[in-house]
Order: structure tokens, then sequence, then C-alpha cells
């Protein structure tokens, strides 16, 4: 079957960095951390007391102040990141209304939904009985409404829902949009992820999993991948989307091209709820499978944006199952963004993504932050400083609890 060309033609991020992809990308850069002490919930008594919390978040003009109330956060990121890649890719009100919006659709997942809203009506039917329990609660829970009310908003009537792989969930959104694209379901499709879990709940959920850093001393040391001195990951928070197009319909609207969207593969370890496997067989499946989707060689591929969570266990069950593909890891740049941002869960492949055009655009690699003892086996050529650099073909790796594993591959466009 003839498989249309997909392209990248927009991108809206929602980050600890703020809300305009290229003040995320100069931060990047210049290898700043977004980590910071937690001080909008009391949680002295925590074992880990630090995140990449999005402070002092409004929706501005893309959500109603009422509504943007009401809702869990994790909708009013996925508005706000949703429509701004719109804009960005120039589709303001006057051009959305051009549209074939029976042919455009939206596909942003999240690990966890509506955290808050649930914790709060929990604690509203123990405190107040169940009289006393919104009418909004089941709706503002699910994963699919970020994605629905986004739709509602702007009117795309295509493909719209939500997928759940914990923190592969971006990059299985993406996947699944192109392949809607490429099929001929759609024209247009909104794509990534979102994630809204720092709050009392999620963070002694994490806490209770002895996954996280506990490096209360010094926050934005904190998330170290690849380092030996790493003690686990840093959560971090917000929404990356993607406008996917086919290349046909970004060309007869005159878009500008920013990447093309070459391929994905997914795998499950079949293994553990939480631990990788540790000969990384499932995610070297899941790379192989990227690449003949893609129809290219892994060596065509010279950068690698990491899962790299800076877990002990993680990071190099990750270097491994790369190894197993990439023979000569010495000749591919790889860095990890989470070194700054934390690890966004469902949100992180979107915002990763984000990452990856912006290095393929600008011909800049962000460094990796606080990698100061290497692990030895590591191999790849890791940076701590930003540095010039022209991508060929890029692959980006999520993988999740559940051993859900996702990786993508995005390169310039070449006509």
């Amino acid at each position: 079957m003839h498989k249309k060309r997909v392209v990248v033609t927009g991108m809206g991020v929602v980050s600890c960095f703020g809300n305009d992809v290229d003040v995320f990308y100069q931060n990047l850069l210049a290898g700043n951390s977004g980590i910071t002490t937690i001080t909008e919930f009391s949680c002295e008594d925590y074992p880990t007391r630090f995140a990449g919390v999005i402070k002092d978040f409004e929706t501005g003009d893309y959500m109603d102040k009422k509504q943007a109330r009401r809702v869990d956060k994790s909708i009013a990121y996925t508005m706000v990141a949703g429509k701004k890649s719109l804009e960005h890719a120039g589709l303001t009100k006057e051009q959305l209304e051009q549209l074939d919006k029976n042919r455009c659709g939206i596909l942003i997942g999240s690990g966890m939904g509506g955290m808050s809203v649930f914790t709060d009506g929990v604690q509203t039917l123990l405190e107040k009985g169940q009289r006393r329990v919104s009418p909004f609660f089941v709706p503002y829970i699910l994963t699919n409404m970020c994605g629905a009310m986004l739709g509602m908003d702007i009117g795309f009537m295509g493909p719209n829902y939500s997928i759940s792989t914990a923190c592969a969930t971006a990059n299985y959104s993406i996947i699944s949009a192109a392949n809607h694209i490429r099929k001929g379901d759609a024209d247009l499709m909104l794509a990534g992820g979102v994630e809204a879990a720092i709050i009392p709940m999620g963070l002694a959920g994490f806490c209770a999993c002895k996954a996280l850093s506990q490096r209360n001393d010094d926050p934005t040391k904190a998330s170290r991948p690849w380092d030996i001195g790493r003690d686990g990951f840093v959560m971090g928070e917000g929404a990356g989307v993607l406008v996917l197009e086919s290349l046909e319909h970004a060309q007869a609207r005159g878009a500008t091209i920013l990447a093309e969207y070459l391929g994905g593969g997914l795998s499950c370890d079949a293994y553990h709820l939480t631990d990788p496997r540790a000969d990384g067989e499932g995610v070297a499946l899941c790379i192989q499978r990227a690449l003949e989707d893609a129809e290219i060689r892994a060596e065509d591929i010279n950068y690698i944006n990491a899962h790299a969570t800076s877990t002990p266990l993680g990071d190099m069950a990750e270097v491994r199952a790369v190894k197993k593909i990439f023979k000569q890891p010495k000749n591919v740049k790889m860095n990890s963004t989470k070194s700054m941002i934390g690890h966004l869960l469902g949100a992180a492949g979107g915002v990763e993504a984000i990452a990856v055009v912006k290095a393929i655009t600008d011909h800049r690699l962000h460094p990796t932050i606080n990698l100061e003892n290497p692990e030895p086996d590591l191999e790849f050529d890791v940076s701590t400083q930003a540095e010039e650099f022209v991508v060929n073909k890029a692959l980006s790796n999520s993988f999740g609890f559940g051993g859900h594993n996702a990786s993508i591959i995005l390169a310039p466009y070449q006509p």
C-alpha cells in the first residue's frame, strides 16, 4: 500500500520553561534546569520534595476563564499547547476555517489523566458526602477529554481519541496519528501528550514506588541521566503537541515544513510492572520496527533523543538495547532532554519530539546536564555543552511502566 508522506508543520509546548517553543529550546541549549523545590503544596515529610513544576500557569485567551478554573490542569495544558501548535503552523482563526475539519483529528494522550479532579473528588466524597461530588467529576478525569475539549473548541471532527501507555503515551499517539494520515483517514492531526501529576497523590505514589531521586539539597542536580551518581528520576509536567499533515495538504496551503516523520515502532517487554528488561530485547525490537517502518538503515541515524530518565536500571538498559542496533555508538550523538525538565511521563515523547524538530531546524543539539561521572559503558557521543550539528535522521525513544516501548524517527524534509 502506498503510504502518504507525513510532515511536521507546527509545535506547541507547555513546560517549566514556559509556553513558547523557541524560549523552551533556548533554555535547553543554555543547559538551564527547570527543577525546583515544590512550594505549591506541603510535602515536607515526603522523601522527594522537588520537581519540574510549571509556575504561574495562565491559559490566557486560549480558554474561557471560568472553564479554565474548573477543569483539570491536564485539559488546560492541552488547550494551550494544542492551540499554540496551530498558530505555529500558520493556522490562525481565518486559516482554520478554510480546512476540511471532517479530515482533521486530535490524538493527545495522557498517562495519568485528570488526577487533581480525581483526588479532589475523593476528598469531597469522604468529607461532604456523595451529593457534593461535582457533576464534572467523571468527564474531567478521563484521558480522552483533553483532546475531546480541544476538538470541541476548534471543530475538528476527524479521528479523536486518547492512548494511555504510561511514559510511552505521546510517542504512541504520534505514531497512531501519523498512520491515520498515511492511510488517508485524515489530512491533519494534532498529536502528542499531556501530564499534570505533580500533586500530593502523584508525588506520593511515585515516592512509594521508590522511583524518584531524593537529592532534596540540590534539586537542579537531581536529574542526571547516565551519571554513576544518579538515584532516580525527577517528575515533570506539561504538554507537547505536534501538527502533523500529509505532505500534499501542507504544500497545498503553503505551510512551512519543519521536519518529516519517517516512521515509528512499538513493542512490549512482557517482563515486569516497572523495571525494563536488562537485556534490552524489547527496546531493540521497537527500534528495529521503527527503522523498517521508515525504510532506512541504522547507519542513517546520527542523533538519538534518549528516554534516559536518570534511573539506576533504566538508563543503561536503554544503552544496551540501542547498542544492539547501533554497532558504532561513538558515531551517534545522544542526549537527554529530561536532564533539564524532568520526566513528563505521558507528555515526555511529545515535548522531546519538539526538541528533536528544533535540533533539525536550528542545527544545534542541546546538552545533557549533570553528567559528571558517565557510566563507562555509555560509549555514545553525549555532550555536556550545546553544539552545532546537522541532523541526518533522528530517533526519539519513550518507554513506559508495563514494558511499553515506542520509538519515532524524524528527519529534515527533503523535497
